[in-house]
């Protein structure tokens, strides 16, 4: 019986998803953006997976899109990613993977550091990405998983935030602006403490954010998103009610530079 996965956004990073799942034996149902998913899923409602690889500002749209009868199919790779994501939508277990390689338009695919990858399509899409030569560890715990997240949403926002402030590469970063980076990390982890309801282990989200510099010394800081990060990490400082002067002063400092 062919084995059939339906990915949602096609974009690069939704490409190499159906590059690893046709390599791996399945047929890739792509959903674009001028296709109607409830029409999709009433031709196709038993798929293997359905991948949602829509960008984050896409996300929330598009899970309440989600037909009932793929529910428990899904799997989520977006940056900026945490449970409340998800349980808003009352999707109890998807499967979730933090995404640690990137691929841009005219480039192939590179990886920073292994994907680590929870729930129930977990094997599945650790052997599809295999068939390309991208690393996956299958996480073993909600709670683990939940730190990867939180991980992932530092290494990416402290970067990209104090890139307004330096630009420049991840080893720069970590080695020329120290003290920056471990400022705008610290603010960083007082909103995602907030978004989770809890305190998180400082310590070891700065050892696993020193790992990642070091899987790719040359990475940029600054992405086209990063604007748009400081802004929505400010909106949620706002409604925690949090100081966060060091990322307060890159705003501004980024703005009167636009003005300038």
């Amino acid at each position: 019986m062919t084995k059939k996965v339906i990915i949602i956004g096609i974009g690069e990073m939704g490409s190499v998803f159906a590059r690893g799942f046709l390599r791996d034996g399945f047929t890739v149902i792509p959903v674009t953006r001028s296709m109607e998913i409830k029409n999709i899923a009433l031709k196709e409602p038993n798929p293997d997976l359905v991948i949602l690889a829509v960008a984050e500002n896409d996300l929330q749209n598009n899970l309440e899109s989600i037909p009932a009868e793929w529910k428990d199919k899904l799997v989520l790779l977006q940056n900026e990613l945490l449970p409340k994501d998800w349980l808003k939508h009352e999707l109890i277990s998807p499967t979730i993977i933090s995404v640690w390689f990137e691929k841009k338009k005219g480039q192939d695919v590179k990886v920073i550091i292994p994907s680590p990858v929870y729930g129930a399509k977990a094997n599945a899409i650790q052997s599809a990405l295999g068939t390309i030569d991208i690393p996956v560890t299958i996480i073993n715990s909600e709670q683990e998983m939940e730190e990867e997240l939180i991980l992932k949403n530092v290494y990416i926002l402290t970067t990209n935030i104090a890139g307004l402030e330096c630009g420049g590469t991840v080893e720069s970063l970590w080695n020329k602006n120290n003290a920056l980076a471990l400022e705008v990390a610290n603010e960083v982890m007082d909103i995602q403490s907030w978004l989770v309801g809890k305190d998180i282990s400082r310590k070891k989200l700065i050892a696993g954010f020193a790992e990642a510099i070091l899987g790719d010394l040359n990475h940029k800081c600054m992405g086209r998103s990063a604007p748009a990060r400081l802004n929505r990490a400010l909106e949620l400082a706002d409604k925690a009610k949090l100081t966060v002067s060091k990322l307060r002063e890159i705003k501004s400092r980024s703005s009167e530079c636009m003005e300038a």
